[in-house]
């Protein structure tokens, strides 16, 4: 499995205040793209995604999206959430807050920890 199997990147930030926040990197150019502007949006500089949750994580993290491209195009071809998770698991990666296994198909989500505590989100909304 490469890193490019692992789909769409951008930054997943916690954050007090929502508005705030979406202002701060709306000045920075970044552009709203999705959410609902009341507990979450993502907004797009180029090829920078990032998004922005009120009350839905504490820390910051890495977030792939198997299935979407950077302008959340959904690929023809991609390797499916599921598939990721058992390859990291055969790799001796612990799996965390794992919805995988609810489904054969489609929307799925884990996370992973790296060796400094920072959460790695793997979450598939196609399929």
């Amino acid at each position: 499995m490469s890193a490019s199997s692992l789909g769409a990147f951008s930054v997943s930030l916690p954050v007090a205040d929502l508005a705030a926040s979406t202002d701060f990197y709306e000045k920075l150019g970044f552009t709203a793209m999705g959410g609902d502007g009341e507990s979450w949006t993502i907004l797009v500089n180029g090829a920078a995604i990032i998004g922005l949750f009120h009350g839905m994580f504490d820390k910051p993290m890495l977030t792939f999206n198997p299935g979407w491209d950077q302008d959340a195009s959904e690929l023809p071809e991609y390797t499916d959430v599921r598939e990721i998770h058992r390859a990291l698991v055969d790799n001796g990666f612990g799996i965390e807050q794992d919805t995988t296994g609810d489904s054969d198909a489609g929307p799925a989500s884990f996370v992973l920890v790296d060796p400094d505590g920072n959460p790695v989100l793997i979450d598939q909304h196609v399929g």
